[in-house]
């Protein structure tokens, strides 16, 4: 992997929402970004996509991701049963990006680049201003999610 913006990581794992693909990634350097382009917007029907690149070799699997082709230049990883999108991957390119979501651990997220600024949603520069909420359940109406609980 190219050095460049990279910082040590430990080992670290994530999964989709149902559990069905999960991920370990070993100790070692890490690239963080940021992608505004239109095709990470689409692939993860968000605004971007925060990523986490890392070498192929310290990933393994349990499960089975699915791939789409995006592009000439990349595939996408997502679970086949639930839907969520977990990386993005240059054709013939050892490293993977993983979507920074679908890590289950609390990261120290720095990105060093934003990569398709063009395309970056203009509203996306005064989130920092927005009033902050945090999710409220009524103790009488509690939410019964269908969410794998990654820490087991």
């Amino acid at each position: 992997m190219n050095q460049k913006g990279c910082i040590d990581v430990d080992t670290f794992q994530g999964a989709c929402q149902c559990g069905a693909v999960k991920y370990s990634v070993a100790p070692g350097p890490a690239r963080q970004t940021v992608c505004h382009c239109r095709m990470c917007q689409r692939a993860t029907g968000n605004a971007f996509a925060p990523l986490m690149e890392v070498d192929n070799d310290r990933i393994t699997w349990t499960g089975y991701a699915k791939t789409f082709r995006s592009s000439n230049i990349a595939e996408r990883g997502f679970c086949d049963e639930c839907g969520t999108p977990l990386f993005y991957r240059m054709i013939d390119r050892d490293t993977t990006e993983f979507m920074a979501g679908t890590i289950d651990t609390d990261i120290v997220f720095h990105p060093v680049e934003n990569y398709g600024a063009e395309s970056r949603l203009s509203w996306v520069f005064g989130l920092a201003a927005v009033a902050e909420q945090e999710t409220v359940i009524p103790a009488d109406q509690p939410i019964v999610s269908h969410q794998f609980d990654h820490g087991s």
